[in-house]
């Protein structure tokens, strides 16, 4: 299957032969603000929801996302823009998108135009485009059935600067009340020839377009009527093509669901198959889950990553729709979870996708904290903790403050859980408070958590398990306690 815990105990053993003696812990706060994420993506003011837009450029990877600029909960839709050079160490920019007569500016995508099909830039000066849901709420609140289109913008000068295309709306709804949430990827036919495609969401399943050009679309295919999760509305997909371990071509079509996911709320299921003439064919009708926490939603890719790079890197929401809008922070609603890597793995002759942290998260690693006992004191509220298990495919970390909030996270007869119950301010909405499970029927052999002002993100085997819950403590978190499974742990105070 893999031999991650070989990689992992190199690294771990390298990490304590350069750090003989273990430092003093002392808890020095990061944080100004309450709640404040210390390396999470958060707007500076203002309600944000889905990533958007995600593409690379000239060396800056831009994050756009949903923004509302006038609130701390959501209103109409901007699209919020960012750039960054590494992943870790995000540059604010002004808003990219307002909304106009045609409606608000919803979820959507952008695409590096390289060789100007669009006609919107020039072969000097190739445009990135932004594909995106026009949302016309006059239309949604009279009934209409047709009040959501996608529409494009570009711009020449690296992403600062938009113009809205005068031909929008280029794919009109044809009659369903949920038509949005475009991600356009471009792909190359058999004769070499290249087309882009459009997967969108419509209601209860995802359509496919075809485009020679981004402005006219022809329907080539539809999915998931009777697949996969249906507790709510189908949302924000992407279509990804893989390697499987042994070398073979698949596809995986992520599809947000609100709700209908596993910890209630919000939550993103994937599929594997098979993507041909504009149709996807599952290899099953199982139901896979990205992240079993109940905070990872409306996850996205990157385009035109580099060839070198070689990987898949996502990103996604960090809050659930049940209680978005209600969290307690003051100035600011919502981070995006770390930048993750995704691959196929095969346990037992079934695939699944590994959501393994990005490899820039270890350039924020500042002080290391070798853990020679049982327990240890956080040195601030932005730490990486990395153990391994000693093969008893069990285990058992607490995470807590001098007030008694207390954070549990274990693995037990195959189950993975984070129980934030007791993690501190929880009564702001009647599911926050709850104990979240993730079946894990093969062995766990290592652990890497990512914590944040208010955030716990659990990657066991490198992300081949994956759990991410925010957390509201009544003050930081300053002591962590491990099971006698747990060993060669360390800590990482973690510093932008």
């Amino acid at each position: 299957m893999k031999n991650s815990n070989t990689i992992f105990a190199l690294l771990v053993s390298g990490l304590l032969m350069s750090c003989e003696s273990s430092p003093e812990v002392q808890f020095s706060s990061q944080v100004k603000e309450e709640y404040r994420p210390a390396y999470h993506f958060s707007p500076m003011t203002g309600w944000m929801n889905d990533p958007n837009g995600l593409v690379y450029l000239d060396g800056e990877y831009h994050l756009f996302y949903q923004y509302y600029p006038d609130s701390t909960v959501w209103g109409p839709m901007h699209w919020g823009h960012a750039v960054s050079a590494n992943l870790t160490h995000w540059e604010h920019l002004s808003t990219a998108l307002y909304p106009d007569s045609l409606g608000y500016i919803f979820s959507g995508s952008a695409v590096y135009d390289a060789e100007n099909s669009s006609g919107l830039g020039t072969a000097d000066s190739p445009p990135l485009v932004a594909i995106f849901t026009h949302h016309d709420p006059k239309g949604a609140e009279s009934g209409s059935s047709t009040f959501q289109h996608q529409s494009l913008a570009y711009s020449t000068d690296q992403g600062r600067t938009w113009s809205k295309y005068v031909g929008n709306p280029v794919l009109k709804n044809p009659g369903i009340r949920d038509f949005r949430d475009p991600k356009v990827s471009q792909i190359s036919n058999e004769d070499g020839s290249k087309i882009w495609v459009m997967t969108l969401a419509v209601w209860d399943h995802i359509r496919f377009y075809t485009s020679p050009d981004l402005k006219e679309w022809t329907l080539s295919g539809e999915f998931g009527k009777n697949i996969g999760a249906h507790g709510g509305v189908w949302e924000c997909p992407d279509l990804l093509p893989f390697q499987t371990p042994s070398g073979e071509e698949k596809w995986v079509l992520l599809v947000s669901i609100n709700p209908g996911g596993p910890q209630k709320g919000s939550a993103t299921q994937y599929f594997i198959g098979d993507f041909k003439d504009g149709q996807f064919i599952p290899d099953d009708s199982m139901i896979r889950w990205i992240d079993y926490g109940p905070d990872n939603y409306a996850g996205v890719t990157w385009s035109n990553l580099p060839a070198d790079q070689n990987r898949t890197l996502f990103i996604g929401w960090m809050s659930n729709w049940i209680y978005g809008n209600v969290v307690p922070t003051k100035a600011w609603r919502s981070a995006m979870t770390t930048p993750r890597e995704l691959s196929l793995f095969d346990v037992s002759g079934t695939l699944l996708l590994k959501s393994a942290p990005a490899k820039e998260l270890e350039k924020l690693r500042a002080q290391a904290y070798p853990i020679n006992g049982s327990s240890s004191d956080l040195p601030s509220e932005a730490v990486e903790i990395l153990s391994e298990l000693d093969g008893s495919d069990q285990f058992s970390i607490s995470i807590s403050n001098e007030e008694g909030d207390e954070v549990l996270i274990s693995k037990e007869s195959n189950l993975v859980s984070i129980d934030r119950r007791n993690s501190g301010k929880v009564d702001f909405q009647q599911n926050f408070g709850a104990m979240h499970s993730a079946p894990m029927s093969w062995q766990a052999e290592n652990i890497r958590i990512f914590l944040d002002a208010s955030s716990i993100e659990l990657f066991v085997n490198e992300g081949e398990l994956v759990m991410t819950s925010l957390v509201f403590p009544n003050s930081p978190y300053t002591k962590i306690e491990f099971d006698e499974s747990l060993k060669h742990k360390k800590i990482f105070n973690l510093k932008k």
